[in-house]
């Protein structure tokens, strides 16, 4: 093998390895935001079985910022029951409410944080 070819093989190594890392990288951020939605299930659940549904932890996951329109959109629930929803998902932990003109938007903080941050520990992010 010439030493031309030597080089081309090393640079295929290299770049396989830079997909290994990512395709890693990845796979953590997956499994970390996949725990956080099993958590969000359990606690909310647990805290509030009442205003728990498939739909809306479904939705949050969705859409890491909701609306009060988002939950009449997709039928679960009817304006005062989504506000009222959200405004229970923010007492206890899950949501944070943030006004902008005239929408509120309800954050699903620690997905974003997820999604945003160079970080895929799920225990980095504390838990409600």
């Amino acid at each position: 093998m010439s030493l031309k070819n030597q080089a081309w093989a090393e640079w295929i190594l290299y770049m396989l390895k830079g997909i290994e890392s990512t395709a890693l990288w990845t796979i953590a951020k997956i499994d970390a935001i996949r725990r956080l939605q099993q958590h969000t299930i359990e606690y909310v659940k647990n805290i509030k079985p009442q205003i728990y549904s498939y739909e809306l932890i479904n939705l949050l996951f969705e859409l890491p910022y909701t609306r009060i329109t988002n939950l009449q959109q997709r039928g679960i629930a009817g304006r005062q029951t989504a506000s009222k929803y959200l405004k229970e998902l923010c007492t206890i932990g899950v949501l944070k409410e943030m006004q902008f003109g005239r929408d509120k938007l309800f954050l699903h903080y620690k997905l974003l944080d997820i999604l945003i941050h160079n970080t895929n520990d799920f225990n980095a992010y504390p838990h409600s």
